[in-house]
């Protein structure tokens, strides 16, 4: 990827020195192997601190809070914090605390679009597609910067339908380039616990695939549309994932790999990883 479209994406990386802990309060947990404990949407999580700190950030995944570390937010918390609402934090000003917590996923949802978009408009094979990838993420930018009123009108998930359109012709594009009898059709697959060990799935469209606790340990997915794939605790140690599309840190985090596991420059490697 280009080095703009790296820094772009960077850009859209979570920064929770300038979030007012939104995550913490705004979403629903549901006690589960994630979470310890059931939270409805609105009440601040019992470990969150008066300076929007999380108590227990360096013991998540011995407390039961596997779920917190494999949260990205794409950068929407900083975003809603420090420019939707001009830095007001929901405890100082608490009339903004319930429109802030309907703001907040809105905003998550348009991040995250704007990381496929930016991936998308550094692919060169998407060059022909490259004008229109260019204005649906310039009005998903505009939708961004609306007045905390108006995300209530937002249809965010009509605008989500549109560049879903465009991002799967995009895929098209880049995974021609794999070989052709690697480009298989696993599209919502039930995958799961599946014995993918080695396996060769350049160019494989694996979009929303159910890879829960799957075996894809030194599994080729260069190529590999990769968007909404379910990773939980599949196992990636040793595969290469360089080139997939449309891979994210949550999905990174969800799952297992280790120092051999080859990640996409824009990503991290989970600190939980085995080495």
């Amino acid at each position: 990827m280009p080095e703009t479209g790296r820094k772009a994406q960077e850009d859209l990386r979570a920064d929770c020195t300038n979030c007012f802990a939104l995550c913490c309060v705004a979403l629903t947990l549901t006690a589960s192997s994630d979470f310890a404990i059931d939270k409805p949407a609105g009440r601040p999580c019992p470990n969150l601190q008066d300076d929007f700190r999380c108590g227990i950030h360096t013991r998540l995944r011995p407390e039961g809070f596997s779920g917190c570390t494999v949260y990205d937010c794409f950068g929407a918390g900083q975003k809603v914090s420090q420019v939707t609402y001009g830095g007001r934090d929901w405890r100082s000003s608490p009339d903004t605390a319930a429109q802030m917590f309907q703001v907040f996923p809105v905003m998550r949802q348009l991040h995250e679009l704007l990381w496929y978009l930016t991936e998308a408009l550094a692919l060169p094979a998407a060059r022909p597609l490259h004008g229109e990838i260019r204005r649906a993420l310039e009005a998903t930018e505009r939708h961004t910067a609306r007045p905390a009123v108006d995300f209530a009108e937002l249809d965010v998930a009509t605008h989500r339908d549109r560049v879903a359109g465009l991002l799967l012709r995009t895929s098209e594009l880049v995974r021609a380039a794999a070989p052709r009898r690697r480009k298989r059709n696993h599209r919502g697959a039930d995958l799961i616990g599946a014995r993918l060990r080695g396996a060769d799935l350049r160019g494989a469209d694996l979009r929303g695939a159910y890879l829960i606790a799957a075996d894809l340990a030194g599994a080729d997915l260069r190529l590999a549309d990769l968007i909404g794939a379910d990773f939980r605790d599949a196992d990636l140690s040793g595969a290469d994932l360089t080139g997939s599309l449309f891979l994210t840190q949550s999905q990174v985090n969800a799952a297992k790999g280790n120092a051999k596991t080859a990640l996409p420059a824009a990503l991290s490697r989970p600190t939980h990883w085995a080495g």
